[in-house]
């Protein structure tokens, strides 16, 4: 199966996570936690990665991660690999002791950024490990080292400051940061937003502008958007709609054709050539095609299209527009 999706470059985001092999625990015993954070600030010196916050759980470890040059994949596998090696050491294993690769989504600067990062630092209150009010006492996250005068240089605090109201990198702010996360904690809707599995699982976080842009990005790196592999089924699904849904539209506008109002005929040439160009050039399904295009079950888009392929002015038709596709 295809590796996830991945996209990097000069200041991309990332929220990465990853967890023990079958859930087991990874980071409850002596220095274990400690040693994967000090592997972390090494890598993120080697890497010249700004880390905004991470938090080192029983079983998992979160990161957010902005990277200066796209070197990602490489570093992780520095951080996880080095990490291993003296995991296994000091306890005498062999072995794999994550569940996989790492996951890695990819953030939309500013204010989904802050997001991710809130929702790390909150993470050990959701596990029941500490109450909000107590989080700074949690010593294997950012929020207990950020107040400290010999702070680390690739802790960076300035998105989370900023998201809490232009707070000073000072004591004092620090404390007013941790109130503010004390109430995203108690306030229903603040609560109910950071507990989104949205912040934590598909492929990309930040608004539908964003993620058109990445997936236009990754499409210029030759990945099969709509495949999405390695994803949640749901999401995966959600993905390759959209995909298919901007796909639709750049055919359209290089034929001409509107999209609204579609025509009232089921199998009206608009119509088939659109959805005869789309399956020619994506895995979109039957279903879809019938349901976004008004062509009738999925039974009768499929041989709409298997019709204007069998005649040789279709396919010409759909090979003249999907090369007008790619030459934009």
């Amino acid at each position: 199966m295809p590796r996830p999706l991945r996209i990097e470059f000069a200041g991309a985001c990332y929220h990465v996570i990853n967890r023990g092999n079958y859930r087991r625990s990874l980071f409850d015993g002596k220095g274990s936690a400690e040693a994967f954070v000090r592997t972390l600030g090494e890598a993120a010196v080697r890497f010249q990665w700004r880390v905004h916050a991470y938090v080192v759980m029983r079983n998992h470890f979160h990161l957010a991660v902005e990277i200066t040059e796209p070197n990602l994949s490489e570093g992780m596998k520095w951080l996880q690999g080095t990490w291993i090696r003296r995991y296994n050491g000091m306890r005498k294993l062999i072995g794999r002791p994550f569940q996989g690769r790492y996951k890695a989504l990819l953030v939309e600067p500013g204010h989904a950024f802050a997001q991710v990062c809130h929702y790390i630092h909150l993470n050990p209150v959701r596990a029941g490990a500490v109450t909000a009010s107590r989080l700074p006492e949690f010593q294997h996250g950012s929020l207990a080292v950020f107040p400290a005068k010999k702070r680390p240089a690739w802790l960076a605090g300035d998105t989370v400051l900023q998201a809490a109201g232009s707070l000073p990198d000072t004591a004092a702010g620090w404390r007013k940061y941790q109130r503010y996360l004390e109430f995203l904690s108690e306030d229903k809707p603040s609560k109910k937003a950071l507990a989104s599995r949205e912040l934590s699982r598909g492929w990309c976080v930040g608004s539908a502008d964003f993620r058109k842009e990445m997936r236009r990005a990754a499409s210029e790196r030759g990945a099969e958007l709509d495949r999405f592999a390695g994803l949640e089924p749901e999401v995966a699904q959600d993905e390759r709609h959209a995909a298919w849904e901007e796909k639709l539209q750049k055919l359209a506008a290089l034929a001409g054709i509107a999209l609204e109002p579609l025509p009232a005929a089921k199998s009206h040439p608009d119509k088939v050539l659109l959805a005869s160009a789309l399956k020619q050039s994506t895995s979109v399904s039957n279903g879809w095609l019938a349901d976004r295009l008004e062509m009738g079950e999925p039974a009768s888009a499929s041989q709409f299209v298997r019709r204007l392929l069998l005649k040789p002015a279709g396919r010409t038709a759909v090979q003249r527009l999907l090369a007008r596709y790619q030459d934009e």
